[in-house]
């Protein structure tokens, strides 16, 4: 299994945190990138504004909003920044980061299950 995790952006860096990668498409809200501490910002990886709006983070619309985001992984910019996503999961371990406070239910854990499960 891949060393691949999922972590709010506003948590303190860690040492095991390996390469640490924003996958929202927004800014997180208060934060500079200094105190981000991140690699990288993969915008092509988040859910697209429709997607976002319509989840709106409800957790009983989650199993949709899998579903209808795995489809957008499909296209072919995000599915080329899922498959750099697990590249860089085989070299080493990676946080993968978002600003919601319900990270069982955000896109950070589905993508953590994806880059997992190749």
């Amino acid at each position: 299994m891949q060393d691949v995790r999922a972590r709010r952006v506003y948590e303190q860096a860690g040492p095991s945190d390996g390469i640490r990668v924003l996958v929202d498409r927004l800014w997180p809200r208060g934060l500079s990138k200094e105190e981000a501490h991140l690699d990288e910002w993969l915008k092509a990886v988040a859910p697209s504004n429709e997607l976002r709006r319509w989840y709106g983070h409800q957790p009983a619309k989650f199993a949709e909003f899998k579903r209808r985001y795995e489809s957008e992984l499909t296209e072919p910019d995000r599915a080329d920044a899922l498959r750099h996503l697990r590249d860089e999961a085989r070299t080493g371990p990676v946080t993968l980061l978002t600003a919601t406070r319900d990270l069982e239910h955000s896109e950070a854990e589905v993508l953590v299950e994806l880059v997992r499960s190749e």
